[in-house]
């Protein structure tokens, strides 16, 4: 069973992850990790802390010797560098805390007198390491041939052209773009989108997809309400900061159409079961149907404007404007790639529960050795 915990403060020395259950005998080095951080950073919309302060770096410090996994616990840890600038500063009690995010649920629940108790571990800065924990099942899925993309398909007004180039050619162009876009056009537009929220002050949401190919039927289960893998794929999704609500497939224009037009018919295609179409996101009864898994996410804007809400003082009971900290303008794109990183998480939970082993060859022979009876279609 694949498992992962993590531990650390937005401000605090730094971020670890323990991960319990991959297999020995995976390949993975650090530098197969910190592309992803980086791609998590380097997005159009993001504040001057990722720019100035945090270039994110993984250590290995458990679980690998060699260069391989060895089955046991897996550890990653991800300097914060901001520690080092802050940890003689004296702190500040923040009593008023701002619309949208944790600040006031957070400090009623913990009865924490100051905001930052909350803020601390609130921040999305948690997602550094989580992105983390992704891309190493990431380099586990790959090893059996799936693919996993997360991609903008909306920020703000603009919405991007359905891309139906394979997987592989579309993350060569989503690489390519400043708000990991598929459409070059629609990518330029939302950077002048973006670029106009932070002339106002104000901050931007928008809509990501997560795509996943190669995935294998017979993943997650119809048994129990909480083995259903779209329910599980739903958590992971929205447990990303800012992601407030998630579709499968073409789930939310499905919901005012007749069945008629929403669910995917069956076809031959040389002799092997295939489908007219995927509006279904690769998902029927909480079980993968060996078609791409499709999995959208809908992102409000962040809370923190440079042009505050109005708020209230908790101690003093008198209006006041919500607090700014150094922020984005826009997370749409780095979401993208926690996104993935979550999304695969899941898949590799489901992969390793079906097809599981102690090594990653037992797992490969279990793979190899599973056909269902029916053959699918690519």
């Amino acid at each position: 069973m694949l498992r992962f915990l993590t531990a650390g403060e937005s401000h605090g020395k730094g971020l670890t992850a323990i991960i319990e259950g991959l297999p020995a005998g995976l390949a993975i080095t650090e530098e197969d990790i910190n592309p992803m951080l980086r791609r998590r950073q380097r997005c159009y919309g993001r504040g001057t802390r990722m720019k100035k302060i945090e270039q994110d770096r993984v250590s290995i410090s458990g679980g690998v010797r060699n260069g391989r996994t060895i089955g046991s616990p897996l550890a990653l840890h991800i300097e914060n560098k901001d520690w080092a600038i802050r940890k003689d500063r004296k702190a500040t009690i923040k009593r008023v805390p701002r619309p949208g995010h944790a600040d006031l649920a957070g400090a009623a629940k913990y009865r924490f007198d100051d905001i930052q108790d909350v803020i601390e571990r609130a921040s999305a800065r948690e997602t550094a390491i989580r992105t983390a924990v992704g891309a190493t099942v990431i380099r586990l899925l790959s090893e059996f041939g799936l693919e996993i993309l997360g991609h903008s398909v909306a920020i703000g007004k603009t919405t991007a052209k359905i891309c139906k180039l394979p997987l592989s050619a579309m993350t060569k162009i989503v690489r390519q773009s400043p708000v990991y876009c598929a459409d070059e056009e629609s990518s330029t537009a939302m950077c002048a989108e973006i670029d106009a929220a932070r002339e106002d002050g104000d901050t931007l949401g928008g809509i990501i997809e997560v795509c996943v190919a190669n995935v294998p039927p017979g993943l997650g289960s119809y048994v129990h309400w909480d083995r259903k893998l779209d329910g599980r794929l739903a958590q992971a999704m929205l447990s990303v900061p800012s992601v407030k609500a998630m579709e499968f497939g073409s789930g939310v224009r499905n919901a005012r159409r007749r069945g008629s037009k929403v669910h995917d018919p069956f076809k031959l295609h040389g002799g092997k079961i295939a489908r007219t179409s995927n509006r279904a996101g690769g998902l029927e009864g909480g079980v993968t149907n060996g078609q791409n898994i499709i999995v959208r996410g809908f992102a409000k804007p962040i809370s923190s404007l440079r042009k505050p809400l109005p708020s209230v003082n908790l101690k003093s009971k008198t209006v006041a404007k919500a607090p700014y900290v150094r922020s984005d303008v826009c997370v749409v794109p780095a979401i993208t790639v926690v996104a993935e990183a979550m999304v695969a998480w899941i898949i590799a939970q489901s992969f390793v529960e079906k097809f599981g082993g102690d090594s990653i060859d037992e797992i490969r022979e279990n793979f190899e050795s599973s056909a269902s009876g029916i053959s699918f279609a690519e």
